[in-house]
């Protein structure tokens, strides 16, 4: 186990905010003086939930990530009010922020502590498959920061109770070596014969979707790198690929990852997009018209039936009724008009228990696609088989049956899997973002003239290191800037990108 504990002891838990997401944490604090030790069933559901909704949608104004950055810099979203918040490609330096420090401090802090309990043999919550599904948990979410801001602490982080409170910052490169070599140690630590799992809110302890979930991403990440490590992710793909016994992948929409939230207990387990836009009664977000103008005959009328599953029709107008777009970064005065007479987010995401993709079983088979187009990966189906099949997953995963023809016109080339993609990743919109940077379709809509864009009017490459890390941790966030290979703004390219 010890090669998994590259990062030391971490900071304590934050365990003065699990009372919001768990009932047990009462029962386990009875005395002040004396707290009992947070056990890792309670703390690694409290790290998910935070993960997932930073990721997904965020109930909180400055923090919403996905909602006013990734969904909007893509074009599924545009904002109707407060425009400036992301949909003009600058949002609030609170942003960046808040989900840094939400990432680090909610998320990995907490999954390396369910790592730390649950490894060591001499405490009584060892369980190496716990920990497992803390180190692949861990991984994931460090994979997301490094593609969202470059540079990152990676090997060095984590060890604030260890006296170390500027760590180095690793390139994104050794961010990616050490995700791919943890996610396969952490697979071959599941053992499905071991101990049971408590607390596993994403796959309710179920060891072999533990293992797919693992693999599935080692795949995406290992072909978002191809073009710069092409060896090293061929062999991520043949080693997979050729053992599917040790390391399985997604098989159909009934094992990918995806986190159903709950019904309404408390604030911090609902769908944030339900807490936002129903119980909140926010309208500040429209479909764009980019999405709208791919799914549909340009009159308002479905081609692609997907998008009756993510928006509305629009409530009045002209064109009330049928589907509509907004334009994406216009002032707040010309946006407002959009309130009504643009489609909204549909009502499959913005129920109370509405899901929270992570990573789909179409969005692997858009991966082998890829893989098989540029010859990362040749020892399975064709190109064009595998982008059949992800679209075809696409509908299925939504109960809807494709149009007749659909598949006929799509050649498996690469603008045209990455649009396909894009489509299919809809309310994913960091993954869609980072697939936008890396490739640089879909080909996004022409801007209204009369729309104002920030950040020389390009969608933005990355977000900005936060200002606490200037104020903390100044030597090591400016060698993180070297690194990157441009200065700390939204204009300088990751390593992986187009």
């Amino acid at each position: 186990m010890k090669h998994i504990l590259k990062i030391p002891i971490v900071l304590l838990a934050l365990i003065l905010f699990l009372p919001a997401c768990t009932d047990d944490f009462a029962e386990l604090n009875t005395n002040p003086n004396e707290p009992t030790l947070v056990p890792p069933d309670v703390i690694f559901p409290f790290a998910m939930r935070r993960t997932v909704d930073r990721l997904h949608g965020h109930r909180t104004r400055l923090q919403r990530i996905n909602l006013d950055g990734g969904m909007l810099w893509v074009q599924y979203l545009a904002r109707n009010q407060y425009t400036n918040e992301g949909d003009t490609y600058d949002p609030d330096a609170s942003m960046r922020n808040n989900n840094w420090e939400g990432f680090y401090v909610d998320g990995l802090i907490n999954f390396q502590k369910v790592i730390d309990l649950s490894s060591d043999p001499e405490s009584e919550y060892y369980n190496e498959n716990m920990a497992a599904i803390g180190l692949i948990s861990r991984e994931f979410l460090y994979a997301m920061v490094t593609d969202i801001w470059g540079a990152i602490p990676y090997s060095e982080s984590l060890q604030g109770a260890a006296g170390n409170l500027a760590p180095y910052y690793s390139s994104q490169e050794e961010v990616y070596t050490g995700v791919l070599e943890n996610l396969r140690l952490a697979t071959e630590m599941l053992d499905e014969a071991g101990p049971a799992i408590k607390g596993d809110i994403l796959f309710n302890g179920d060891i072999s979707r533990w293992k797919k979930f693992a693999s599935s991403v080692r795949l995406k990440l290992a072909n978002r790198q191809a073009a710069m490590s092409p060896g090293t992710s061929s062999q991520v793909f043949s080693e997979i690929m050729s053992n599917p016994t040790s390391f399985p992948v997604f098989e159909s929409n009934d094992d990918y990852a995806v986190l159903h939230h709950e019904a309404r207990l408390g604030e911090n387990n609902n769908n944030a997009w339900h807490e936002v836009m129903v119980n909140d009664a926010r309208e500040d977000w429209s479909i764009s018209r980019t999405l709208i103008n791919h799914m549909t005959d340009g009159q308002g009328n479905p081609t692609d039936p997907r998008i009756t599953v993510y928006a509305e029709p629009a409530l009045a107008g002209d064109m009330a009724g049928l589907y509509v777009g907004a334009e994406n970064g216009l002032p707040e005065a010309l946006a407002s008009v959009y309130i009504n007479t643009a489609s909204r987010p549909g009502h499959a995401f913005l129920q109370e228990t509405g899901p929270a993709n992570l990573m789909t079983y179409s969005e692997l088979l858009f991966v082998l696609a890829e893989a098989a187009m540029t010859g990362t990966y040749t020892g399975g189906l064709s190109a064009k088989e595998y982008l059949d099949m992800a679209v075809q997953a696409s509908f299925d995963q939504y109960d809807l049956e494709m149009p007749e023809g659909y598949l006929d016109d799509l050649t498996p080339d690469l603008e045209t899997i990455i649009t396909e993609k894009w489509k299919a990743l809809f309310g994913q919109g960091i993954e869609a973002w980072t697939e936008y940077r890396r490739t640089g379709y879909p080909i996004l809509s022409d801007p209204s003239p009369e729309a104002i864009f920030a950040n020389d009017g390009k969608v933005p490459t990355r977000l900005k290191y936060p200002e606490s890390e200037y104020s903390l941790n100044r030597a090591n966030v400016e060698a993180g800037t070297s690194m990157n290979g441009g200065p700390d703004d939204k204009l300088t390219s990751v390593w992986w990108a187009n």
